[in-house]
């Protein structure tokens, strides 16, 4: 597997990573086969992935432990990237469960990561996103907490999740920023227009979530019906209604080009993705370690000028990456 550094503080990854977030929350079969999400994970080391992201929501918090699990005994041979942000610590839990809510404090930001080191069992956090933009609290209030936690040893790098152009810009004036997470593949291409020429003129690494479209460019969905009741993408705009037919045509041709090479069409999107530059990190998410192989031959997979062209052509998807957009590009 190759390597890549994000950032200036030298944050060194596998190119692909490992999203865990489907192993507890959101999916369908979340949270039923943690034997079989670890296998996967260990599965993932042997094939020299380094790079895994949760976040203290997915769960919550069950995601943070699960990793804890795995990864006993090999702490230093992994990098953990974890988030803050959707959880009020500063409101007392409901039910015996914690508020959802935009809070990125000093107040709490503290006691997220506390939180996330009990959980994860380690005395440091390798990065450490805003998981979203809190718009009632400075920027600069919140990464002058992040400083200070990397001052302490706690968190060695810091990023943000879903941010625009000028927050970040804001952002890393107080403090070098080491990650930008943003949705990224052929079926969400927005970041091109200014997330990504911001990133890489500031040296910030950029990190892909969901760029296999929250499965749907593995051609494997095809209907509602094969999701569970609570599967979050059931109340997605495009895997809505008529939108999810519309957009099927779009592995059609993710497809056309993986039966000229043989190969899956996740495997084609990643590595179109991969092909968009060195300095990107996809975190593709899977239970399965079937599912976790193919996609980690992908960074093997070599697209010629016209493949790539050919998939850079297809049109964006009907209908919005969520149901409620207004939390993101703050």
């Amino acid at each position: 597997m190759k390597k890549i550094t994000l950032g200036s503080g030298g944050l060194e990854v596998s190119r692909l990573g490992l999203g865990c977030m489907g192993m507890s929350a959101f999916y369908s079969g979340a949270g039923t086969d943690d034997p079989g999400s670890i296998a996967t994970i260990h599965r993932a080391m042997e094939l020299g992935v380094t790079f895994f992201d949760t976040a203290e929501v997915y769960g919550p918090y069950t995601n943070e432990e699960l990793l804890a699990r795995a990864f006993a005994g090999h702490r230093d041979e992994v990098v953990i990237a974890t988030k803050f942000g959707t959880i009020d610590h500063l409101v007392p839990e409901e039910n015996g469960k914690p508020v959802r809510g935009l809070n990125g404090t000093p107040e709490n930001v503290r006691l997220s990561v506390e939180g996330s080191l009990r959980r994860l069992k380690t005395d440091y956090i390798d990065l450490y996103y805003q998981h979203r933009m809190d718009p009632g609290t400075p920027i600069e209030d919140t990464v002058g907490a992040l400083s200070e936690l990397i001052e302490e040893g706690k968190i060695r790098h810091y990023g943000l999740s879903e941010a625009a152009p000028a927050t970040i810009r804001r952002a890393h004036a107080v403090h070098p920023v080491t990650a930008i997470q943003t949705e990224y593949s052929l079926w969400t291409r927005d970041p091109e227009a200014e997330v990504l020429p911001t990133v890489r003129e500031l040296g910030i690494g950029f990190v892909p979530y969901s760029p296999l479209g929250r499965g749907f460019l593995t051609g494997t969905i095809r209907s509602l019906d094969e999701l569970d009741a609570d599967d979050f993408r059931r109340f997605s705009p495009r895997f809505a209604g008529d939108n999810l037919e519309a957009n099927i045509r779009i592995v059609e041709q993710v497809d056309d080009v993986a039966k000229q090479l043989s190969a899956t069409p996740g495997q084609v999107a990643l590595a179109w993705l991969l092909a968009q530059g060195d300095d990107l990190a996809p975190i593709p998410g899977t239970r399965r370690v079937a599912n976790l192989e193919q996609n980690v031959a992908a960074d093997e997979l070599v697209l010629s000028a016209d493949q790539l062209q050919q998939l850079s052509e297809v049109a964006a998807p009907v209908g919005d990456r969520y149901a409620d957009m207004s939390p993101l590009n703050r």
